[in-house]
């Protein structure tokens, strides 16, 4: 993997993060870490100046497994895997937790760890996030009642977590650079 500038990134989040989907993945060697699979993201910028910070958001429910580890640790990780080879790894990952068995190991994946984060060597493209705010979705912000039935039926929402990008890494073979 090579470390590359965020501003360089060729990225089309309706589709790279609906479509093919993205691994969150928190935590690292020491203190044990998680992944999910996530369908549902944001990438911009906010706040600083100049531009903004570079940011990517990325939503959690209370009931994963992953939450604690997102919660727990600074640092948080988005991977895109190249989703015509792994798209059964990715179903798999997201359909699976981590409190009833190594998942990572079951689904064929090689995590590699950095300072504090970790991603996985099957990524074509790495963002190394940095938690900068964290806020529940809230019923009570919900304008539209029907995408608040559809998505929310058991009322489980999910916290956003919003990261500064710090660190980007993109494959040899990278369609995103």
């Amino acid at each position: 993997m090579e470390e590359v500038n965020v501003y360089d990134l060729k990225f089309n989040p309706m589709h790279d993060i609906a479509k093919d989907w993205m691994l969150v993945t928190a935590g690292d060697d020491k203190n044990g870490f998680n992944t999910m699979t996530a369908s549902w993201g944001h990438m911009g910028s906010i706040w600083g100046h100049g531009g903004g910070m570079p940011t990517a958001i990325c939503y959690v429910r209370p009931q994963r497994y992953t939450r604690q580890f997102i919660d727990r640790e600074p640092l948080y990780t988005l991977c895109f895997l190249p989703v015509e080879k792994y798209r059964k790894e990715l179903a798999y990952l997201g359909s699976r937790s981590g409190r009833d068995e190594d998942k990572v190991a079951n689904a064929g994946l090689h995590p590699v760890f950095g300072d504090g984060y970790t991603y996985f060597e099957e990524a074509n493209l790495v963002l190394v996030c940095r938690k900068v705010y964290q806020t529940p979705i809230l019923e009570s912000g919900f304008v539209d009642q029907k995408t608040l039935n559809e998505s929310y039926p058991e009322r489980d929402f999910h916290d956003m977590y919003l990261g500064e990008i710090v660190k980007v890494f993109v494959s040899e073979d990278s369609k995103f650079i």
